[in-house]
Order: C-alpha cells, then structure tokens, then sequence
C-alpha cells in the first residue's frame, strides 16, 4: 500500500480489519484523508503517518484499540483541517508540537488515558472550532487563551481531573458550547456554569506592632514545640499510614491491562441479571467476556463495589493492596482494577478475576437441595465422598492461612 504514491483518498472506516496500522502509509505522499473509525486496529500510531504533511482533510483513527503516545511528528500536519483519535487506549501527555498545526480545526481524543496539562502551545491555534479532550486523565487549570479562540463553538473538557477557577471569556459564557462536568475541584466561572465560588485569599496590609510581633513569635514557638512532640508521639502511627496509597495508585496498572468502565459495560451486556453470578454487602459479581483482538476472547469475573454502602470504599483499597502484595495458589488472579465514573458521572470501582468455572467454597462445602454427590467432584480428588471433599477443602485453607500468616 505504501507504492500507492498518487492515492488521495484511503477511506476503510466500519470494517474489521485488525493488527497494526503499517508504517509504509507514510510514503502515500498525495493523501488527503485518511480515515480508519470502527475497525480492531491494535499496536501503536507510526509516525509515519504524521509525517504526511498532503493530509489537509485530516485522519481518523476513532473507535479502534491503538495503545501508546501520540508521537511529537504530529507538528508536521501544518496543512491538516481535523484529527480524530477518540475511543482508543493511547495514553501519556499531548505533546507540545501539536501547536505547530496551526490550520486545526477540529481535535477529539476522547475516551482515551492522556495525562498532563493542556500544553500553553495550543495556543496558536486560532482556527481550532471544537475540542474534545473529555473522559482523560488530564489535570491542571483549564488556560484562558481557550477563550480568546473567535471560532471556537465546541469545548468538552469533563470528566478529567481539571482544577481551579474556570475562564469566563468566549466559548466559557455559553453553556451549551462547553462542559466541565467530573471536574469536581474547578470553580468559579460564568454562572451558568453553576460551579461553586473560588475562595481566594486576598492581600493583607502589614501592620503589626512589636507587642503583637512578640506574641506571634512565642505562640509559634510553643506550636513548634508541640508539632515536634507530636511527630514523635506518633511516628509509627505515621509509617502505618504512609503505607496506604491513594486510591488512584491501585488501578493495579504497573503490571496489567488498563480497562475503562464502557469495556466493561460491553463484557457483561451492561451488567445485566444473566450475567450475575453472586452478590454479598459490598457489591455483586458478573460475568463477562472480555474482547481481546490479539489473542482469544476472555471471560472474567467482574466484582462491582457498591459505593452506597457504608465501609465500601475502604473495601475496595483493602482488596486491591492486598492482591498486590499477595501472590498465591489458591487465589484467583486479579486481572486489573477499574477505578472510573458512569455514563451519569456516579463513581464508578471493580475488580476483574479470571472466571473460574468450579464456583465457590460454599457451594461445595454445602450443595443444594439433593444433588448427587458425584455431580460435584474436584479433579484432584480420587474419592468422591463429601469427607474426602471438606478434608482437601480444610487442607487448603489451612496452608493459605499458613501462608498469610508466614
């Protein structure tokens, strides 16, 4: 494909191709438009492709499963009108080169794990008419060149983690052109924003006399005093807690896949009743089939925590610390945690297991109703007595007790 020197238009959107975008796309030096929305596509963005400088129409990767960065020859699409890359898995910064593309009018990365600030250099573009970088991980305060763009009529900015006071020029003063919702530490703002008033700490005169001077250095001292005593009265206390990390930190990411809320909406058909296979007092349990276009689909074990429930949400931490200090046999794997919102913007927290089709340790221990003995027998056991059954369960738990305790 890369010998098609003269192509100006390579449009294969709603398809399902899969594998990898080819690097020799880059030697298509006439392409205008280049659109892949809605196939599998995985593996990274060749920056090749952003090297195609002919691309005045724009490219569209939407809707794929591309993973990696957005690379910094992204500049070099000066002549480039739009670029789509929402419903992917690419993450990392938006690099600082993006302002060199200067006749950009439309920019959607949606649905994706960027991180960082919003780059100062975006604001050469004044062309730029919608921007839609929502349901990131972006933080930082929002800049207020965004509301000096004259042309700028759609800006999506929610469900990030945005602080600070929000512009009030431009695109800020129409509600329906913009949306910051999920930003739950922004302020301020064109009250048809409804955010709460930023509370600012305005200059104080200096006009203390000595008498007052003199009390605010022996009250400071005794406050010292009292800060240090303190620290050492509760140093282990200290190092117990310093140990328990955000809850951010244990989306367990380190070592295993990154998975957003809307997958798993997919893999369990919307968590719907077919697919529950158990509940308790902190959440229910689903089973669901995980797309995976690189090797066969998997099907997994989804515990969703209802944070409504009083001592969830210290549940959810206790769980996903210990799976990841905790390696052992007879536990079943944890495949990934998600810690996001819902589609109405409600905090959102699971965990994902590989499905183990053998079913619990009560149901085993305790059948239902009259079934046969041998309906149910491990395939370690040689006997198929419910005594040899409850004496190879007890062995079990007893070395996995061992083994915490050790």
């Amino acid at each position: 494909m890369g010998n098609l020197s003269q192509l100006n238009l390579l449009l294969l959107n709603s398809n399902s191709f899969s594998g990898s975008i080819p690097a020799s796309l880059g030697n298509c030096k006439s392409l205008e438009m280049l659109n892949l929305n809605h196939n599998k596509l995985t593996g990274t963005i060749p920056k090749e492709v952003f090297s195609i400088s002919s691309l005045t129409y724009g490219l569209s990767f939407e809707e794929n499963q591309l993973t990696g960065n957005i690379p910094p020859e992204v500049g070099s699409l000066i002549n480039t009108e739009q670029i789509w890359l929402s419903g992917n898995k690419l993450s990392e910064e938006i690099p600082y080169s993006l302002g060199k593309c200067q006749v950009l009018q439309i920019f959607h990365i949606s649905r994706n794990f960027f991180e960082g600030s919003i780059p100062t250099s975006l604001s050469a573009l004044r062309g730029l008419q919608e921007l839609d970088l929502s349901q990131n991980n972006l933080s930082g305060k929002i800049p207020k060149f965004l509301g000096d763009f004259p042309d700028l009529h759609g800006l999506n900015l929610s469900f990030n983690n945005f602080e600070g006071e929000v512009p009030r020029k431009g695109v800020f003063k129409n509600k329906s052109e913009i949306s910051v919702l999920g930003n739950d530490k922004l302020c301020g703002g064109d009250p048809v924003l409804h955010l709460p008033i930023c509370a600012f700490a305005g200059p104080k005169k200096n006009h203390k006399s000595p008498k007052l001077a003199v009390i605010i250095s022996v009250f400071s001292g005794f406050l010292c005093l009292f800060l240090l005593f303190l620290f050492i009265a509760s140093r282990r206390w200290i190092r117990q807690r310093s140990r328990m990390k955000p809850i951010e930190n244990y989306t367990i990411k380190e070592h295993h896949i990154s998975i957003s809320y809307a997958e798993l909406v997919k893999a369990t058909n919307g968590f719907s009743e077919e697919n529950l296979i158990g509940y308790g007092n902190y959440g229910s349990v689903y089973r669901g089939t995980l797309d995976d276009h690189e090797n066969d689909a998997k099907v997994i074990a989804v515990k969703v925590f209802n944070l409504k429930q009083l001592g969830t949400l210290k549940s959810f931490v206790a769980e996903c610390d210990a799976f990841r200090h905790i390696r052992h046999r007879n536990l079943i794997k944890v495949l990934t945690a998600c810690s996001s919102v819902d589609f109405k913007g409600n905090d959102f927290k699971a965990l994902v297991f590989e499905f183990k089709r053998n079913g619990s340790l009560e149901s085993w221990l305790h059948p239902e109703g009259n079934e046969p003995l041998g309906v149910k027998t491990l395939k370690l056991m040689h006997r198929r007595s419910m005594w040899h059954l409850h004496w190879s369960i007890s062995i079990t738990m007893a070395r996995f007790l061992l083994f915490i305790v050790i």
